[in-house]
């Protein structure tokens, strides 16, 4: 029996497991099982993985993906230069286990980036500041593309939503939201934007899957903005981790 499996604090809107779950499916692969962990504290993991024998792997989602770095006896450099962690290998020898963090989230978030831009398309904000914003910034500097980083709170090097003006929107024209916000189960809640500045020469890209339009989207949708949500960077990601996993 092969074990994969997801953790983070609340996994109720994940769709990683059902991902990985039809993958096993369609692809007979019988040996296979992938389950959530739902973790309240990182600091025992080392001794919950004992109890794991047969996990080989596993994807970190929030609220964990930078915390977990601490806890990797090797960290892939991609990994490191981003500063978060979201797919890590196990390698078992008896009761040793060695944990090397990888981050499948940038490439992932650069390939479903491509196909959507166009010359037009310049400079981003980047709503958030956990892990999933730096792989997404880290994937805008492969790009090219220029970005400015938005937060709730007030800190230096970012921009609050206050401080979003029409002209700050105007010049900004893709938007990544890379916050929870807006995630099942709270699908009426939605980053504090400006919507009324945005335009048809906008791109909104919410890293969220799960509504499949949530409502940072649907604002844009009828502002007349391309849009589009994470499930793909989500089966993107999912794949890199089972090639990380499995060589």
């Amino acid at each position: 029996m092969r074990k994969f499996g997801l953790i983070g604090k609340s996994l109720i809107h994940s769709r990683s497991k059902e991902y990985f779950l039809q993958k096993f499916t369609w692809e007979q692969l019988n040996d296979c099982i992938y389950e959530n962990y739902s973790i309240d504290d990182l600091k025992d993991i080392r001794k919950y993985l004992l109890n794991e024998p047969y996990l080989m792997g596993f994807n970190v989602t929030t609220p964990y993906k930078v915390e977990i770095m601490k806890y990797m006896d090797d960290i892939d450099l991609v990994a490191k230069v981003i500063g978060a962690v979201n797919c890590v290998k196990i390698i078992k020898n008896g009761n040793i286990i060695k944990l090397i963090g990888f981050n499948t989230d940038a490439e992932a978030f650069c390939e479903s980036l491509k196909p959507l831009l166009g010359n037009d398309l310049k400079k981003a904000l980047v709503l958030g500041s956990g892990g999933a914003a730096r792989a997404v910034c880290y994937a805008l500097n492969d790009l090219n593309i220029g970005y400015a980083l938005v937060s709730r709170n007030d800190m230096p090097g970012f921009l609050t939503y206050s401080a979003l003006t029409r002209q700050m929107i105007a010049n900004h024209n893709i938007i990544i939201n890379a916050t929870p916000v807006g995630t099942f189960p709270d699908e009426k809640e939605y980053p504090p934007l400006p919507y009324k500045y945005l335009t048809g020469k906008h791109l909104l890209y919410d890293l969220i899957y799960n509504p499949e339009e949530t409502l940072f989207l649907e604002k844009g949708r009828k502002a007349g903005a391309l849009v589009k949500n994470g499930l793909e960077m989500l089966e993107l990601q999912a794949e890199m981790s089972w090639d990380i996993w499995n060589s």
